[in-house]
């Protein structure tokens, strides 16, 4: 205890002793300039679409600094490609996909069409990880606003086919182009595509991770789908969740231009007594919602009450 004590009393010394000498050698007016001086750099939270263990195109977000559409398309390609500058940013047993050295040789972006020329770094990818790549892309730079679609070139020609897998890619890429698709089909009639968030964890971390379910389905009203899939057991993979319950049940919908009024059971509570739902739930739901219907806000109604309006951003 008496170390401590006197380690303590000699920083609080040393400390007073720079501040004097700064105030001795900076007079005033200059100390007022040299802080006045010092920029301040506002960081905010990007949502990423990065690689996991379990070679899932997963959703979270890291820190970004670009003010501008441009800056933060630049620096949103820069954090997933392998080794770059952004690399300390990205969360732990999470993976950037873009091959090393890959550099961005032109951009542009024009009423909604964002157009990447890559350098030819960029087909030095694995062929288990080439569709993948395409999709943490298009996701991660769709969730960017004023960017809807995506036209890709290298070397200053249309990337039109993987080279590997020798899948076709359609003339322009958006989120209706799918991630981590799974596939449930027995013919080709009657195919629906939902995309449907599940949760993740990662020590301390949680993080979404996106399925695109083609399947054989009559009924193609994707907020049913969304909502009984999520609250079905068991999920794909024991290493998907979802928290949504059991119990839950959808008693009434309302589709407006870019929302969308949910009305549920009191099941749908994770306290009865807060009347609180789950933030893992709420994401879950409005992140399926807004990939799928292209819808932002998410109005939550419990026995006819709004509960809460949720937009589901970062």
């Amino acid at each position: 205890m008496l170390k401590k004590a006197a380690l303590r009393r000699i920083m609080i010394s040393t400390l007073a002793l720079i501040i004097v000498s700064i105030l001795y050698f900076f007079p005033n007016n200059n100390f007022n300039e040299i802080t006045q001086s010092i920029e301040y750099v506002q960081v905010d939270k990007s949502p990423i679409y990065l690689l996991n263990n379990d070679m899932y195109i997963i959703r979270t977000s890291i820190a970004s600094k670009s003010t501008d559409q441009l800056s933060l398309i630049k620096e949103m390609i820069e954090a997933l490609t392998i080794g770059s500058n952004k690399k300390e940013y990205i969360p732990k047993n999470f993976s950037q996909i873009i091959p090393k050295n890959t550099t961005v040789l032109n951009l542009s972006l024009n009423e909604g069409l964002l157009k990447i020329d890559f350098s030819k770094d960029i087909l030095k990818i694995d062929k288990n990880l080439e569709e993948k790549m395409i999709e943490a892309i298009v996701y991660t730079l769709t969730e960017i606003e004023g960017v809807e679609e995506i036209m890709l070139f290298v070397e200053g020609n249309k990337l039109e086919t993987l080279p590997e897998t020798n899948i076709k890619l359609p003339n322009t890429l958006n989120r209706t182009y799918g991630i981590n698709k799974i596939y449930d089909i027995t013919n080709l009639k009657d195919l629906t595509k939902t995309t449907i968030y599940y949760i993740g964890k990662n020590d301390n971390l949680t993080y979404y991770v996106p399925i695109t379910k083609i399947e054989n389905n009559s009924n193609n009203n994707k907020i049913e789908i969304i909502i009984d899939e999520l609250k079905s057991s068991p999920i794909y993979e024991t290493n998907l969740m979802s928290y949504l319950a059991s119990g839950v049940e959808l008693e009434n919908y309302e589709e407006l231009e870019n929302q969308i009024t949910l009305s549920f059971n009191n099941a749908i509570f994770d306290d009865l007594l807060n009347n609180k739902i789950l933030e893992e739930v709420k994401y879950s739901i409005s992140l399926s919602l807004k990939d799928s219907l292209n819808v932002e806000e998410i109005i939550f109604k419990v026995d006819g009450k709004v509960v809460e309006t949720f937009k589901a951003y970062t």
